[in-house]
């Protein structure tokens, strides 16, 4: 793509896509709602990055085989990152779902991008500015309104279960997936990047997903199913975890990282446009505290 030859280039569409990259991972919160007695979870996942590998790998193909030396020597760190982002930051969300609330999945969500601020700092040595931090004490405070409707005594009537366990483990999980992705630079382009990360997951996923293929009780295979699996797979799958890694490679993990307070917004949004579900003033005060946020952040 010649007109991302240049540094400016690069850093505009990164910018760019701090906003949108949050819309498309909403998706994944429709599908997470939808799946239970369709899909299990791990099947669900498997599918995929099964899917989505494929695709990404078919586009990076040759890259792939020119730098394949490269990739066998470090398969290691893609099975970890497979495990970290495909396993425990899919399957695992997917089973977290069945039990919890969407409320307590946008609380415990709400930390990732501290932790991951703060490992950027302190273990990536990135600079992060006080109008950086300023953001984020901003954008924190929308999504907070956001997901307590606005009514802040809310928080301790919050009912705690199995799958908020699932969740705060994949919300660590998910921090440290975005810093070893920066920890670990990579000469592969952000799509052949991905492809190679989707491997692994596919990898570590493959013996869950046959193990629950093989239960008495898992729901027979449907059209349904198969429609989750592709838009798993596109949305939320290629397009919102290839945005990311191009605008974390820009970008660094620190400033990217900001942007995921932009989820629960768009998932209210999307809960209303799709599900029906009333849009409320809270939604409309989060966003105005969550955009400036996400703006102070993101600068240099």
């Amino acid at each position: 793509m010649a007109f991302l030859k240049t540094p400016e280039s690069r850093e505009r569409l990164a910018l760019s896509l701090l906003w949108v990259t949050p819309a498309m991972w909403s998706v994944n919160y429709l599908v997470a709602r939808i799946a239970p007695g369709v899909i299990e979870p791990h099947m669900l996942a498997f599918g995929r990055w099964a899917l989505a590998g494929l695709i990404l790998g078919l586009l990076a193909r040759k890259e792939l085989w020119q730098l394949r030396h490269d990739t066998l020597r470090h398969s290691g760190q893609y099975l970890v990152l497979g495990a970290l982002g495909m396993l425990i930051c899919g399957a695992w969300v997917y089973k977290g779902a069945q039990t919890t609330s969407a409320m307590n999945i946008a609380l415990i969500y709400a930390a990732s991008p501290v932790l991951i601020a703060l490992g950027a700092v302190f273990w990536l040595g990135e600079r992060f500015s006080w109008r950086q931090g300023l953001g984020v004490f901003i954008a924190m405070s929308g999504v907070f309104h956001v997901v307590v409707k606005g009514q802040w005594l809310a928080l301790g009537q919050v009912q705690w279960v199995t799958g908020d366990g699932w969740i705060v483990v994949a919300m660590v999980s998910w921090a440290g997936f975005a810093l070893l992705q920066k920890k670990w630079a990579s000469p592969l382009s952000a799509t052949a990047r991905l492809a190679c990360i989707c491997a692994g997951g596919v990898v570590v996923l493959l013996p869950f997903a046959v193990w629950e293929w093989l239960q008495a009780d898992t729901p027979a295979w449907s059209a349904h199913a198969s429609f989750l699996v592709v838009a798993a797979g596109l949305v939320p799958g290629i397009g919102a975890y290839w945005a990311y890694g191009f605008s974390q490679k820009v970008l660094g993990a620190s400033r990217v990282a900001a942007s995921l307070y932009l989820g629960p917004l768009y998932g209210g949004l999307i809960a209303w446009a799709v599900l029906g579900e009333a849009l409320g003033w809270h939604h409309i005060l989060g966003a105005a505290l969550i955009l400036p946020g996400i703006y102070l952040a993101s600068r240099r």
